[in-house]
């Protein structure tokens, strides 16, 4: 692994987590994080919205959730297609699973504190499973474990975004964290994320390794994204 982040330890500091989940949340509003995501999972949602009868609820299962901001944006996009979203986030880390809740999250969604890799759900248990800025915080054997997993719990669909790798975004990143008001905690771990990011090769051999489908797409704000229905072909990222 390449350098060390607060969100790595989960014994940080939870005034810490909280300031730097806040942090994380803004720069996914503001530099193309959550749209990256809802763009993943519209066509999906478009799809079955052309079915006739009454819209079934979803089950979207959030690994590394944060504060929430992402699944929320995506419940918002379920909607304008009629289809009611209940959504689970996941969290191994006590303090960020607080800060969850602490944001108010709990009226949105369950939470759940639980390894991404050792889920205790039973297989094909939620229509769902997203992970958002997660994998580059593990080991790649780990991160093709927890891929592998997620295929075996979603009944409909998987959404895997991370960081894009670039010297570009870590020296963007770093200069406007100060007009942003961030910590020198955020600053630092901002940059570290983007060392330990992807590239799109990179990406597609975590999930060629797990026995996923090679989909991988670059999106704006020097995002990765790779999303695919399950028992079907690779779903092309808009």
């Amino acid at each position: 692994m390449i350098g060390t982040e607060l969100l790595d330890d989960p014994h940080a500091d939870p005034r810490a987590v909280r300031a730097e989940l806040a942090d994380i949340a803004r720069l996914n509003a503001l530099f193309g994080g959550t749209r990256a995501v809802v763009r993943a999972l519209e066509p999906m949602f478009a799809g079955a919205a052309r079915g006739d009868g009454p819209r079934e609820p979803w089950t979207l299962l959030d690994v590394g959730t944060g504060l929430g901001d992402i699944p929320r944006a995506v419940a918002a996009a379920a909607q304008r297609y009629g289809i009611p979203l209940r959504v689970i986030g996941v969290e191994l880390n006590a303090a960020a699973a607080d800060a969850a809740i602490a944001a108010g999250t709990a009226g949105h969604m369950a939470m759940m504190l639980a390894d991404g890799g050792a889920l205790p759900l039973a297989p094909g248990s939620v229509d769902v499973v997203m992970a958002s800025q997660v994998l580059h915080h593990l080991p790649r054997d780990v991160a093709v474990r927890w891929i592998a997993a997620f295929r075996v719990l979603a009944r409909r669909a998987v959404v895997l975004a991370d960081l894009r790798r670039s010297r570009i975004a870590m020296a963007a990143v770093w200069l406007v964290s100060f007009p942003l008001g961030f910590s020198r905690t955020t600053r630092h771990d901002a940059v570290v994320s983007l060392r330990r990011g992807y590239t799109k090769r990179d990406f597609n051999d975590l999930l060629r390794a797990a026995g996923a489908p090679a989909v991988t797409r670059y999106r704006p704000g020097f995002r990765v994204v790779a999303a695919w229905p399950v028992n079907g072909r690779p779903h092309p990222v808009a």
